[in-house]
């Protein structure tokens, strides 16, 4: 069990619950998509697991063995040490190579500087962007600053991988591909969890689906299908 929230609410930072009595379950390998309207709490239960807002009250609320509900601020880096964090808007360092920006991370969270040059070369080449490494974020393709940014998240070989919209800003066919690369990560045991307003992704890559609405976030995973054909 990566994730485990029982009748948890998630808090905006001013204290306002945006989501309440959420049940929702995380395992190694598990790709999860969070569908709902905008404005319905999708990227707010993202936050609330990398510690951006706070589970205010819950039942249980465990992130990779952390408890949530006592967690310290000190405690936060270590947490998300052990995840990668996915933006829609990929937020690479403008004014530094794709190289410096993997190693800026690297070096941050205290990889030695013998091994950065490798790791750096690893995940590149996962993602098969290794000729780009000296390119700037500016002459990449979204897609290609995408796939920089999904080599980022797994510099730390994460347990989780939480991805805001990944897809949001990518033409259907650069989508795919960065669709594929999150399932074939998926597959190594590392879970994914994303946020999508993209619902035939859900018949193309199945998972477990949850939706947001209302103020809740209930499991449709049986219903997707259903779900794409009415909004067709």
């Amino acid at each position: 069990m990566l994730i485990e929230y029982k009748n948890a609410t998630i808090c905006q930072q001013n204290g306002e619950a945006i989501l309440t009595d959420v049940n929702f379950h995380v395992d190694q390998g598990d790709f999860v998509y969070i569908i709902g309207r905008v404005g319905s709490g999708k990227s707010s239960l993202l936050k609330s697991i990398y510690q951006e807002l706070d589970i205010s009250t819950s039942e249980e609320a465990r992130v990779l063995d952390y408890d949530m509900k006592t967690i310290r601020r000190k405690q936060v880096p270590a947490l998300r040490r052990q995840m990668g964090i996915i933006f829609q808007d990929f937020q690479l360092l403008p004014d530094r190579t794709v190289y410096k920006n993997l190693r800026f991370v690297l070096r941050a969270t205290g990889w030695p500087k013998s091994r950065v040059d490798a790791r750096i070369d690893e995940v590149l080449t996962m993602v098969n962007m290794k000729s780009h490494m000296l390119r700037m974020p500016h002459e990449l393709s979204g897609g290609e600053q995408q796939r920089i940014a999904i080599a980022r998240a797994l510099l730390n070989s994460p347990q989780l991988i939480v991805a805001d919209e990944p897809t949001g800003n990518l033409d259907a066919e650069t989508a795919e591909g960065i669709m594929m690369l999150l399932r074939e990560i998926s597959l190594t045991g590392t879970a994914v969890i994303m946020t999508t307003h993209n619902i035939p992704l859900l018949d193309k890559y199945p998972g477990i689906v949850y939706r947001c609405q209302d103020g809740k976030v209930e499991e449709v995973t049986g219903d997707y299908n259903r779900m794409i054909i009415t909004e067709e």
